[in-house]
């Protein structure tokens, strides 16, 4: 779906290597996403793999959107 270039403009931009995104991108495909315990577990591992800090306000709202289903359609996005 993505090729290299792809991943070269976001570790340019981000910092993140390819390795780190694909292995982020399989734990996401493999997590339970109405879990608040898990959401919250990978908002802090982003967080820390592009240094990024997330408050606990952003945090909550982060969670609760993906928990209330009002995340949009990603294929829309691209």
């Amino acid at each position: 779906m993505f090729g290299d270039s792809f991943f070269r403009k976001v570790e340019n931009k981000s910092g993140v290597n390819k390795e780190t995104i694909l292995s982020l991108a399989s734990k996401l495909q493999n997590s339970n996403m109405k879990d608040e315990k898990i959401l919250r577990e990978l908002v802090h591992e982003i967080s820390d793999i592009t240094g990024k800090p997330v408050s606990q306000e952003k945090e909550d709202k982060i969670v609760n959107t993906i928990i209330k289903d009002n995340v949009p359609d990603v294929d829309k996005m691209i």
